[in-house]
């Protein structure tokens, strides 16, 4: 007896995208049909600049697939969004899409301006390939959503941004589409209403549908996202999972290489550095911090601590040096403080470290100086297979549990 493996198909494969754009030329007006004729025959005087704003990016999402994209601004993520959306053709390459798709890229995208909330909800789901009874059944979920009940016969243009934002996602999100596709207009929400959409979307993705998710809020993006790929300057340069891509998103575009760093008009970082700059999470590590200084006198200094982040941004912890700022040891213009951070019992990642401090009544906070790297340490319970590391936090607290 044969066995048949059903292989599932992409919902979406893009293939080869590129999209090139015409830039710095002067907008042509509306040509008659002799302007059309002739043309071919004109010598052009200058040739077209253009901007290759997608370069042969090429990935496919599978059913039920949450994934976000990641760029710098200009990488290309909402252009390749438009095209996904069919909102803009791209220059070469092809889009195979096996499902229904609803699309939220801008404020307002999809709707009239002169129709009322409840006439644009069936205009947008009639957009979407919905009949009227399928709407019908999503009416009251889509107002409630929104909390635009009192407003629903009134025009949209009289709707403030935020009310519109509201519509149109309650709209995208619960008119049940294969493919949901959303830019970073949750931005222009209130915080309630970021925190309602990401719960939905998180919903969404559960219930087996595929969201694209373009943002800036590596958060969200972890929290939503089961997959992830990184757009630079319009070319596909890595994908895989979401918490190994945001650690390596984030810290490329941070730079911590500094020159006698200035602390204060008289007082500049010469070092700052840690020994070893990877350990295993609950090692000891050293560090070294080095003042030069431009003048005899000894700088004031009446606050100085170590400030560690994580990969995300998120600051973990402070180290407080202000007990042992009388340990600075002089050697000429230059003050050195030597320590070791006992039991650094972070969860494994990239960490980013800064300084905060008050030298001669300068006060300030700086940022991205150093960097270490926390390797996952030994549990106590070798049986148990820890979370994994995104789950836990940024502290391992497994080992310090008593039980009575």
């Amino acid at each position: 007896m044969q066995t048949s493996l059903r292989i599932m198909k992409p919902i979406l494969e893009i293939q080869h995208i590129t999209k090139r754009f015409k830039i710095g030329t002067k907008q042509e007006s509306y040509l008659s049909l002799r302007d059309a004729i002739a043309n071919p025959f004109k010598k052009k005087t200058q040739k077209d600049k253009t901007f290759l704003a997608l370069n042969d990016v090429t990935f496919d999402v599978h059913p039920g697939e949450s994934i976000g994209i990641i760029g710098r601004n200009g990488a290309g993520k909402s252009t390749l969004l438009k095209i996904l959306s069919k909102i803009t053709p791209p220059t070469s390459g092809k889009i195979i899409c096996r499902g229904r798709m609803a699309s939220l890229l801008e404020v307002g995208t999809g709707f009239h301006p002169e129709l009322s909330g409840r006439e644009n909800i069936y205009m947008n789901g009639s957009i979407l390939g919905m009949q009227k009874k399928e709407i019908d059944k999503h009416f009251d979920e889509i107002v409630n959503f929104s909390s635009v009940e009192k407003f629903l016969d009134t025009p949209l243009k009289r709707y403030s941004s935020g009310m519109q934002l509201r519509l149109a996602f309650a709209v995208a999100a619960h008119l049940e589409p294969e493919i949901l596709i959303i830019d970073e207009v949750l931005a222009v929400g209130d915080a309630e209403f970021q925190k309602k959409c990401l719960g939905k979307m998180n919903e969404i993705s559960r219930s087996g549908r595929t969201v694209i998710f373009v943002s800036h809020d590596m958060t969200a993006i972890e929290q939503l996202c089961n997959k992830a790929v990184i757009l630079q300057k319009g070319i596909l340069v890595e994908q895989g999972t979401p918490h190994d891509l945001i650690s390596h998103y984030l810290n490329e575009n941070k730079n911590f290489n500094f020159n006698e760093l200035p602390l204060s008009e008289s007082v500049a970082l010469a070092d700052f550095t840690f020994s070893p700059a990877e350990i295993i999470s609950g090692d000891n590590i050293n560090f070294t911090v080095v003042l030069q200084t431009k003048e005899s006198t000894e700088p004031s200094i009446t606050d100085f601590c170590l400030l560690v982040y994580s990969a995300k941004g998120v600051r973990v912890t402070i180290v407080d040096l202000r007990p042992f700022i009388k340990f600075f040891t002089k050697a000429g213009q230059m003050l050195t403080l030597k320590g070791c951070v006992e039991n650094l019992n972070l969860v494994e990642g990239d960490y980013s470290i800064g300084l905060y401090y008050c030298i001669d009544e300068a006060r300030k906070e700086v940022l991205d100086i150093n960097q270490i790297r926390v390797k996952p340490g030994l549990s106590l319970y070798s049986k148990v297979k820890p979370y994994l590391s995104q789950y836990r936090g940024h502290l391992e607290l497994a080992n310090n549990i008593k039980i009575n």
